[in-house]
């Protein structure tokens, strides 16, 4: 990615990680549509109430790979390719470690975390079921997205894809046939999603012990690297810890809505698992950007990151807000996958119409953040997504709540947080401190 057209370069390598992304996101939605439709909204509801929980879990062990992968890019962007070896091994390990404790915290703890979010009692067992049969997956989870994120700095994003096909068919298949015809009801759900998650992990690995690079991972060399992974902390746990907060921040707005009931668990939850196909080409683009930055950071093609990044959050800016009126005239059609309760179609369609023309305020706070993550400064996405995505929002939810207790009040937190953050990530982009730092 140090070379040639950076347009080309960013839509190149952003196209893969849509299509990957894409059919991720199917994993959860697919366990939705089966379940909302074969089990109802009960059943949905409790689907729906896991997802900030599990990305509590997996979003804080991702920040922390994402350390790893900048590594990575800038080592390769360098030619240091010892560097590189080292420190996709050192990944892997750290994998495989982060993978077993995610299991066992996140199986002993299930009904715990869903008790502190207020989880109502119609809804409490199948969430336990979902949630602990889903965390059994969670090595299979984290060794994916650590090889993913080794085969992305290298600035393949092409191989996690094909992978990801296998899977996502095979979670498909397993789901209808555990939950419709087996009759294993909310379980036979995670189950099904458990196993696709090894199964991708299990390509992805087999892969790179089979490629011909510097990133090439070699069972005998797997170690700890104590220097490199201190530098993969020290990058990636801002972004982890970011990560885990805003998934704390979304569990709070997730109890929020828990307390207008069931129908506004299943009506919300149904538009988010919208949202995260509309959040795709964003967060892809802004996974692309990271990789570019650093890969020419550790080129030293400073001018190069500069006009890349503003391409890729112009690219962004502009795909989401086509999304954004597609997604506010199509919401009561789209939602209708999910269920066709009319109150719970009633209530996605609120928030989806809400929230949607504001996505271009989205995609700009992501790429700006990817941006400054691929320069190794994580420490400054961290504080300002904490602050506005987390303290203001929790905040702004808690106080107008108690005055207006309507769900409504809750979809316009998103918007409020989401033009904060731009304002201050466009500030800091000026100033300019974010390139010094990357080169060092």
């Amino acid at each position: 990615m140090t070379k040639g057209s950076i347009t080309k370069n960013l839509i190149s390598f952003a196209i893969p990680l849509f299509f990957g992304q894409l059919l991720q996101q199917l994993y959860n939605v697919v366990d939705s549509v089966v379940v909302g439709n074969v089990l109802g909204k009960e059943a949905l509801a409790a689907v729906s109430t896991t997802g900030s929980l599990i990305f509590l879990m997996v979003g804080f062990i991702g920040g922390l790979f994402m350390g790893n992968s900048v590594i990575i890019g800038k080592s390769y962007g360098a030619k240091n390719y010892d560097r590189v070896s080292a420190a996709a091994h050192t990944g892997i390990t750290f994998a495989i470690i982060m993978g077993i404790v995610m299991t066992v915290w996140g199986y002993f703890f299930t009904p715990v975390l869903l008790g502190w979010m207020g989880t109502p009692a119609d809804v409490m067992n199948n969430s336990v079921t979902y949630f602990k049969i889903y965390f059994l997956g969670g090595l299979g989870n984290i060794m994916y997205n650590a090889c993913c994120g080794i085969f992305q700095a290298m600035g393949d994003s092409k191989r996690p894809l094909y992978y990801l096909m296998v899977s996502t068919i095979l979670n498909t298949i397993l789901d209808i046939t555990f939950v419709k015809f087996l009759g294993f009801g909310i379980g036979g759900a995670a189950l099904a999603t458990v196993i696709a998650q090894f199964v991708s992990a299990g390509l992805a690995f087999y892969r790179l012990t089979r490629v011909d690079g510097p990133h090439r991972i070699y069972l005998s060399k797997l170690h700890i690297d104590k220097p490199i992974l201190a530098k993969e902390l020290s990058i990636g746990f801002p972004t982890g810890i970011q990560n885990s907060v805003i998934a704390i921040g979304n569990v709070v707005v997730q109890s929020n809505i828990n307390a207008f009931g069931s129908v506004a668990m299943a009506g919300c939850g149904s538009y988010f698992k919208l949202e995260g196909f509309v959040f795709l080409p964003i967060t892809c683009m802004s996974m692309a950007l990271t990789t570019f930055v650093s890969q020419n950071l550790g080129a030293g093609e400073v001018n190069r990151v500069k006009k890349g990044s503003k391409i890729g959050s112009l690219i962004s800016i502009t795909c989401a807000e086509i999304i954004g009126v597609l997604v506010f005239t199509l919401s009561p059609y789209l939602l209708r996958i999910f269920s066709g309760d009319p109150e719970v179609l009633a209530i996605g369609a609120t928030q989806a119409r809400t929230e949607s023309l504001f996505y271009f305020l989205l995609a700009l706070s992501h790429c700006l953040a990817g941006t400054y993550r691929g320069a190794g400064k994580t420490t400054v996405p961290m504080i300002v997504m904490l602050s506005s995505w987390c303290l203001l929002r929790i905040t702004y939810i808690t106080i107008i709540v108690h005055f207006i207790p309507v769900v409504n009040v809750i979809f316009w937190a998103y918007p409020l947080t989401w033009s904060v953050s731009s304002i201050i990530f466009i500030i800091y982009y000026f100033k300019g401190k974010w390139i010094k730092i990357g080169i060092n």
